[in-house]
């Protein structure tokens, strides 16, 4: 299957950056798999841990893969060797991986590219932007088709402050108002 130019993964997943679908450059290498003498691979945690151990001789840009629920202070050290984390969303209703993204780009100053992987729907599509993911991988269907016609909404109002950005003026949520 293509769409928009850019073949689907073997796996049904395709990858949505900057408003449209690219060409994945990253091999997912599995914890037992060789790793090729160079290029962009993405690791799971377990993995990266024991590379960065070794100091295994390679001429890689490493990402890595963390699921739900792992701590991203295991990699905060190393953020600065890391060029892309893939945040998993096992199920639509799981949450974590929000949080995970927030303390990596604010608390960790992560620069690199930040790719959500998962269960990734349509509407959650803006809500993940803003917490720092500039990539998507998406497996379900109806949100390929729809990014694919342009039907990507953006949300204008949002009830909850994001860090030091101020982008919700004081004064406008009800928890702020203050009395004349």
């Amino acid at each position: 299957m293509t769409m928009m130019g850019t073949d689907v993964l073997a796996d049904g997943v395709v990858l949505w950056r900057r408003g449209g679908f690219v060409e994945d450059r990253w091999a997912r290498i599995g914890d037992e798999d060789a790793l090729p003498p160079e290029g962009a691979v993405i690791v799971t945690l377990a993995r990266w841990q024991d590379l960065r151990r070794s100091d295994a001789p390679g001429a890689w840009e490493v990402g890595v893969a963390l699921a739900a629920g792992d701590d991203v202070r295991e990699i905060a050290a190393d953020l600065p060797r890391l060029a892309l984390i893939t945040l998993d969303f096992p199920k639509f209703t799981d949450g974590r991986s929000y949080s995970a993204a927030r303390l990596l780009r604010e608390r960790y100053g992560f620069a690199g590219e930040l790719r959500a992987t998962g269960e990734v729907l349509l509407d959650q599509i803006p809500f993940m932007r803003r917490c720092g993911f500039d990539s998507f991988a998406i497996s379900h269907e109806p949100t390929r088709r729809a990014l694919a016609d342009g039907r990507l909404t953006d949300v204008p109002i949002y009830l909850q402050p994001v860090s030091e950005r101020g982008e919700v003026p004081v004064g406008t949520r009800p928890w702020l108002r203050h009395r004349a």
